[in-house]
């Protein structure tokens, strides 16, 4: 079989997405547009709102906040391109541009899973530890969190990226997914990637499998402690934000396991398809809906900012 160069960066590859492999293509652009949108305004105006608002300056808001970047970003690199293509029906992608947007995907991808795990970390010591809460997460401790997450997530994404695409690919450069991700790249390479895959498979344990174990254990002890709180409304507080965390933690990782952890004979292209909307496209649209709507501290903080930058109060007469 003829093999093609993957150095040659003038080279393309083809996305095969999921708009290309839907019955009716017009219906879903409109609701992916409509899902971006809703990213964008829902986690730009939740960022302002905890950097605006002197209430929130809070560890658990500064994590939140990240969350929000992340989400914004992740999104940013997939669903334009994505829109862009089925308007122009173009769906060529440079080799550069394929990696790029692979790094930049798991980059964030491996950020946000660290992310939830030392916000798992943090509710932990707020409901359990309460009285040491602003000494364990002092703000040094906050920004040595967010530190690791994007360092440990940037050196992951770049080996990951330089060792998928120094493989040879086949003339049939046709990605069926709606990004350049590992999996569905390896199935073009013409080469031996079994090794690779397995590595693969291991990082996606480590990355995904350790921080949910630190999450589920975290909630375990949580659980016990507002369990034997003495206050209905203390317990009520308390589960409300842990249940707001605990439905992303189960989105996110749900997806993430599907697409890295179970092995590709369990799920067709077609499913990854699905899963890649859900964790790119759904999930960051849903993430702030999730943390604010039952947040009365967000709401109450969200209101005082449109109040003061939208709707001014008009003078009377």
């Amino acid at each position: 079989m003829e093999l093609w160069n993957s150095s040659t960066w003038g080279s393309s590859f083809i996305l095969v997405g999921i708009l290309n492999d839907s019955g009716a293509p017009d219906l879903l652009c409109a609701m992916i547009t409509f899902l971006y949108m809703l990213a964008l305004a829902s986690n730009g105006l939740l960022l302002l709102v905890i950097t605006t608002d002197v209430r929130l300056q809070v560890p658990m808001y500064f994590l939140l906040g990240q969350l929000s970047l992340v989400d914004l970003l992740f999104t940013s690199v997939v669903t334009p391109k994505t829109l862009l293509d089925y308007l122009r029906r173009e769906n060529s992608i440079s080799f550069g541009g394929c990696a790029l947007q692979m790094f930049l995907a798991l980059m964030l991808g491996s950020a946000e899973d660290l992310l939830l795990a030392f916000m798992a970390y943090d509710r932990y010591v707020a409901i359990c530890h309460p009285l040491n809460y602003m000494i364990f997460m002092r703000p040094r401790v906050c920004w040595l969190t967010v530190a690791t997450s994007w360092i440990l997530a940037s050196l992951t994404a770049l080996g990951h990226t330089m060792y998928t695409m120094h493989f040879p690919f086949c003339l049939s450069l046709e990605i069926r997914h709606l990004l350049c991700e590992i999996p569905p790249l390896l199935k073009l390479a013409c080469a031996d990637t079994s090794r690779y895959l397995l590595l693969v498979y291991v990082t996606g344990v480590t990355f995904l499998l350790l921080p949910l174990s630190a999450i589920v254990a975290s909630y375990t002890l949580i659980l016990f402690t507002v369990l034997h709180m003495p206050s209905n409304e203390g317990r009520k507080k308390a589960l409300v934000t842990c249940s707001s965390h605990l439905t992303v933690v189960g989105m996110f990782y749900g997806a993430a396991t599907f697409m890295y952890v179970l092995p590709s004979s369990f799920h067709s292209p077609k499913q990854d398809n699905i899963i890649s909307v859900f964790y790119t496209i759904v999930t960051p649209a849903l993430n702030p809906l999730i943390y604010s709507l039952r947040n009365k501290e967000v709401t109450g903080a969200l209101r005082r900012v449109l109040g003061k930058y939208v709707l001014p109060v008009q003078p009377t007469h």
